[in-house]
Formats: C-alpha cells, structure tokens, sequence
C-alpha cells in the first residue's frame, strides 16, 4: 500500500496568504465604496431618505366671505377633504379604484390608470369631496392614500348677483367679477404642514406647521332681495317679450352706492364652469348699446344750463328735419306743431331735440357729453369696464349734429346712463358708481363726484322728466303714492351690413322716485323685445315694479299720498 503525500508547508501558506489578500481586497473595497456612500455622498442620500419619510404639504387658506350690505352670505367657503394618493404605495390599485368609486364616486377607468402610474409620486383621487363620503373612506386605513381639508367657494344664493360676484375655480382664485378682482384681499396666505410617514406612507408625526392666513370678509353695497327682485323682474320682462336680454341698475345717486346690478338671463354662480360665457359678463358694467332718447337728457340740460333755452322756450315744429344727409323724423307721424321744451321731452320729439341741439352748436354738445363722463369709464370698482364710445369733435360729421342728441351715434353702458341721470336726481353731481362698501371690517373710501349742472338747472330737468311720466311716453312707470320722474327710449339697433335695422330694437326707462328728493336711480334696459318695442311699453313697467318693491323694502314713505289707490 501506498502513502498519501503530505503538502510541503511552503505551499500552503502561499494559498492561505491568497485567501487572505482576496477577503482584504473585498473588504477594502466595502471599505471604499461605505465611504463613498457615507461621506462623498452622504448629504444627498440624507436628504433622500428624509423626503422618502418626509411630506410637506400645502394647507390652503380660507377665502374670505362676500357679504351683501345687510350681511347676508353671497359667497362662502365650504369645507371639502381633498383625496390623493402615492401611486408607488399603493399595492391592490385595482381594490384602491373599487373602494373610490364606492365611496366618493369617481369613475374607475379615470382613476384606476392613475392608481397604477408608478412613476408619479402623487394624483388626485377626488378633489373637494364630501367630508363624510371621504371619512368614510379614510377609515379603510389603504397605504398610500392621503387625505387634506380644502375649502370649496359656494354662493348660497345661487343666481343672486353671480354676474356681480363673478366666481372661484377649483383651487380658490377669481377668474371673473369681484372673485377676480378682490383676489388679493379675498385669497389670503397659504400655509404649509411637514409630516413624517412610515414606509407605507402613513402619518406618523407633524414636524413643522405654518398655519395659513385667512382672506378678509368684504361687505358690497347689493342689497340681496332688491337683486333677486330686479333678476326675477327682468327674467319675466324677457320672457314675456321674447327678448335676447335685460338690465337693470338700482342706485343710489346721492353716495353712486349700487343696490342691485341684474343681468337676464342670469345663471348659478354654483355651476359656472357649464354656464356659456356670454352669460356669465356683468353686461350693465361691460356692453355698450345706442341709448336712443334717453339721452336727451344730456342735450337738455345743457342747453339749459348754458341758457340756450328754459322750459317754456317754444319753437315751430316741421314733420322732419335735414341734417346733412339725413332726414329726422318722430317716432308717431304728426303735422306741424309748436312746442315748449318740456313738451319736446314730454312727447320725445327727435326733430325738437334736434332743434335745441343746432342752437348750442356741435362744440358744446361734444363737451357736454365729455362732461358727462360718456366715452370714459365711470371708474367703479368691476373689472372689465367698457368706456363706451362718443365720436371726438374733430371726427363729426354734418350729420352728427342730427343723431348723438337723440341718443344715436353713441355707445353707452346701462351704468353710465343711471350715473347720468342720478346726476340730475341729487343736484347736478356727477358721482362715482360703486360695489364694494367694507374690506376686512374697514370701510372702503370712495372717490367724491363733481358737478356737471347747477341745482337750479337739475330741478327743472327733474321737472321735465315729471312730466314724462305724468303726460308723456312713460306713463306705464307712474307709481300710486309717489311722485316718479323719468325717460324713456327706443333705439333700432345696427345691423351686420352697417344699415340701422327695422326689427331689431333696444328698449329702456330710467326714473327716479321719489321725484321730490330721490332717494333711488333705477335704469331698465330691454334689448331686442318682440311684439312690441318701445321703451314706454317694455321697460317702464319693469322700472315700476323694481320700484315699487324697492320703495316698500327700504321704507320709503309716499311723496304724493292723494294719488294712491284705495285699499279694497
């Protein structure tokens, strides 16, 4: 038998010495490489296991509450729990999705493929729910979910001045009417909440809190019964005449506060983003349309003011007058007819407007619409305000002379022509028009107005337009127990060829009431009603119900007693 060979010492030490050099190769280079990691690197991964435990989320503020002048809630903020979730925690996103659609609602084939897009760290599963649908949900414990109060903007009115108050997107900034422009003072400061969460994304701690700062409150000067009384009269108005629109304007001319700014037909501030765009405008603020003969108004006072005539200057009345290349006519066909100025505004005469226009000269009557504040903003505090348009002197042609002092050949907005005539209701200032009365509790100042005539000058226009209602074309706004001075006005609209069209008409009243010391300016404008289309016939009656209600609401007391209608 032979012996098994024994190794030689020298040999196995140089294996053992080649073991040894590879472990105390690996183990330098773990050596190397944990310091890479710990010291060359440290400060990133750090950073990287933080935002991995970390979430910082940002807490909205509260939107601040539009009240109107008596302190009812026009537009709120309600609290909602916003859902989201971490895609990359959720393990059954097909259960997760079922679970959604369950108690919130969604849509599965919405949510589920963004369940299950791993490269995205955070999706909204719902936003703005309703707090008990997502507590509900929330007590299901799924990791990955995560759930926030926000705030949702409601107008618990609905309708009610949602053209004035414009509205709120879904994440609480204005994009339209007093949401828009108030943005600054309504949004506040959003905070912000740092959060430490286990690997399955669950809130384990609250690290950092910055609370948000609330938006303030503000105050306007809406009145929300004498709105929702002016949008239910003027909804009826269209109604009843098969028109495309309606405005109306209540204000006080004494301060230019607004009571109410209706627009028919209207729509719910509540779901704006379904609503056509053209119904969403504050058209009293941003449409302009040709007045007609309530502008008269303008043209009268001014020649009585720079003395060109007094009420009782009368003059010989053709059928017809020639300006230029136009031919000038009344609205009802009569022969040749002396009349007073009082009767010229009483009966709407367009040739004696005419007359009294050619003898103050087209200098001053260009000066005298400037005067007016026409062609320029009135400056209310709305977004989007159009100044309207009046023709620069040096751009008159012959016949412009013929047509702005009946009220064509001019643009206008509704609220320019209630700011003229509250002008001539408190004394011949011409105010500024305003919405907002108080921001955050302090009172907002406003911008005082001037004067355009005298007040012997406007009590004898307001005499005029008593006499309109009394005798004239606006009988339908007489009101039983009070004394109502006005005007009415037709005006054909321009058609697409440029031609003034014989089916499409604007019809408007402005009054004032009562006429003894005017306490209210209300203006009413029909456009394009049907059936009929005078301003006497479509736009006073609206005017006297307005007023009416308005009269009652604010406890104005009768100036004329003796007219009023017995009680049955």
């Amino acid at each position: 038998m032979r012996k098994k060979a024994v190794p030689k010492p020298a040999a196995t030490n140089r294996r053992i010495a080649v073991l040894a050099g590879v472990f105390a190769l690996l183990l330098g280079v773990a050596l190397v490489r944990a310091f890479w990691l710990q010291v060359v690197n440290g400060t990133a991964y750090a950073a990287m296991a933080v935002r991995q435990h970390r979430e910082t989320v940002v807490v909205a503020a509260g939107r601040g509450t539009i009240y109107d002048r008596t302190g009812e809630s026009l537009a709120i903020g309600e609290q909602m729990t916003t859902v989201y979730a971490n895609p990359r925690q959720i393990e059954h996103p097909n259960q997760v999705a079922l679970d959604a659609v369950k108690y919130l609602g969604v849509k599965p084939e919405t949510i589920y493929p963004l369940l299950t897009d791993k490269s995205r760290g955070f999706v909204y599963v719902y936003r703005k729910a309703d707090p008990l649908k997502a507590a509900k949900l929330e007590r299901l414990d799924i990791p990955g979910l995560g759930f926030y109060p926000e705030e949702l903007r409601t107008y618990p009115q609905g309708s009610v001045a949602s053209q004035v108050l414009g509205y709120a997107g879904m994440d609480n900034h204005g994009l339209q009417g007093l949401e828009k422009s108030l943005d600054p003072v309504l949004a506040g400061r959003p905070g912000s909440e740092t959060v430490v969460k286990d690997p399955l994304g669950r809130a384990l701690e609250v690290v950092s809190d910055k609370p948000a700062t609330p938006g303030r409150s503000v105050v306007l000067t809406i009145d929300d019964q004498v709105q929702a009384n002016a949008e239910a009269v003027l909804t009826e108005t269209v109604r009843r005449y098969a028109a495309r629109s309606a405005t109306a304007i209540v204000m006080d001319p004494s301060t230019g506060a607004i009571f109410a700014m209706a627009v028919a037909p209207g729509f719910d501030a509540n779901t704006f983003a379904t609503t056509p765009p053209q119904w969403t405008r504050n058209r009293a603020v941003t449409d302009t349309y040709e007045p007609g003969s309530t502008f008269k108004l303008v043209t009268i006072s001014a020649a009585l003011e720079d003395g060109i005539v007094t009420p009782k200057t009368s003059f010989v009345l053709p059928p017809t007058i020639r300006v230029a290349d136009r031919v000038i006519h009344d609205a009802e066909p009569r022969g040749t007819e002396r009349m007073t100025v009082l009767q010229i505004i009483e009966h709407s005469s367009n040739v004696g407007t005419v007359t009294i226009a050619e003898k103050l000269g087209a200098a001053r009557l260009a000066a005298w619409v400037s005067r007016y504040g026409f062609g320029k903003p009135t400056g209310i505090d709305f977004p989007g305000e159009s100044p309207g348009f009046a023709l620069p002197l040096d751009q008159w042609s012959g016949s412009t002379i013929g047509t702005v002092p009946i009220g064509h050949g001019i643009a206008v907005t509704p609220l320019q022509m209630a700011r003229a005539y509250a002008a001539i209701a408190n004394g011949g200032t011409l105010v500024t028009p305003y919405l907002v009365q108080r921001i955050g509790g302090r009172a907002v100042p406003h911008r005082s107005g001037h004067r355009v005539v005298s007040k012997a000058v406007s009590q004898k226009v307001m005499s005029i337009l008593r006499s309109v209602v009394l005798e004239g074309t606006g009988t339908e706004a007489a009101i039983p127990g009070y004394t109502v001075a006005g005007k009415t006005g037709t005006a054909a609209k321009i058609d697409p060829n440029g031609q003034y069209s014989t089916s499409r008409y604007v019809a408007s009243f402005v009054g004032m009431v009562p006429a003894t010391k005017p306490r209210l300016v209300i203006m009413v404008m029909v456009d394009e009603p049907h059936a009929t289309i005078w301003g006497g016939t479509v736009a006073a009656p609206a005017f006297q119900q307005i007023a009416r209600f308005n009269l009652q609401h604010f406890e104005i007391p009768p100036d004329d007693p003796q007219t009023a209608k017995p009680k049955s």
